[in-house]
């Protein structure tokens, strides 16, 4: 059977990533005096997005959140595995108690004629959306086994109405969108929905100055909400992305806050039991 791979990712490095050590240094104190301050019982959760070919800073990155004992939710675009790459992958995940492995889109293609981009937008019809999503998952519980995790992360972080009905009939236990997405296209309380608040790497501030200070605010405006959920994307990290990203988890570990795992949330009791020991 073929399957199209084409990636559609991008590894530019932001400003903020080529900041100096003590721009970047005066983040983490001010960082780590939000997160252990925030309100009792804030919850935090991080999603990796765009996940499928073993890279080093895709292997770095596992590495630090299982020294720090964190869980990740790894966003897996199915075009791109392969039996090969998730032996890897597997290999890198160990046997910690940490990872929600589950499914990012089919194969992170735009289907929008204008506007914002979408692989599951208004521009497509409802059987092109549900074949598109049935055939992802059945590639990735293929693949992965009884590892798959059946929660939904859509490319560029946004679907539609029709979509999330589509989510709902097939039995997936939650989705994670952004924020906005959220507002945008609301969700019956039966699918859950836990957005992410915080952008880690792909930013767009002009310089360093900026994208610290952008970055500073966006947490501590999540923390207020109760639940701060960071997005990463590993291709566009660099070594001082990943110093930062072990900062960061030695802050979220001793800080009390809750992790979140979304594929044990309320609701999730209905998901087909798909996942190992170790998961």
């Amino acid at each position: 059977m073929l399957f199209v791979r084409i990636m559609i990712v991008k590894s530019v490095i932001s400003s903020l990533w080529t900041a100096g050590p003590d721009l970047l240094e005066r983040a983490v104190g001010e960082l780590s005096a939000t997160l252990c301050a925030a309100p009792a019982g804030t919850g935090v959760f991080f999603r990796a997005d765009d996940v499928a070919v073993p890279g080093e800073a895709c292997r770095r990155m596992m590495a630090l959140f299982r020294d720090h004992g964190l869980p990740l939710h790894l966003a897996v675009t199915p075009a791109w595995l392969t039996a090969p790459r998730w032996a890897v992958l597997r290999e890198w995940a160990g046997d910690a108690d940490l990872w929600c492995w589950h499914q990012h889109g089919w194969r992170h293609v735009n289907h929008q004629r204008e506007g914002k981009k979408g692989e599951f937008g208004t521009d497509r019809d409802r059987d092109a959306k549900a074949a598109d999503l049935a055939r992802g998952r059945a590639r990735l519980e293929e693949i992965m086994g009884e590892s798959f995790c059946p929660v939904f992360t859509p490319p560029w972080n946004r679907f539609d109405a029709e979509t999330g009905d589509i989510l709902l009939r097939a039995g997936y236990a939650a989705v994670s969108r952004s924020d906005g997405a959220q507002r945008a296209v609301p969700l019956p309380p039966e699918l859950p929905d836990i957005p992410v608040n915080v952008d880690l790497h792909t930013r767009r501030e002009a310089d360093p100055e900026q994208g610290v200070r952008a970055l500073v605010d966006e947490v501590a405006a999540a923390a207020q909400t109760g639940r701060i959920g960071f997005m990463l994307h590993h291709q566009r990290m660099n070594a001082a992305a990943l110093e930062f990203l072990d900062r960061l988890l030695a802050v979220v570990a001793a800080s009390g806050l809750e992790p979140i795992r979304l594929d044990r949330l309320r609701g999730a009791a209905g998901m087909k039991k798909t996942r190992p020991p170790h998961v």
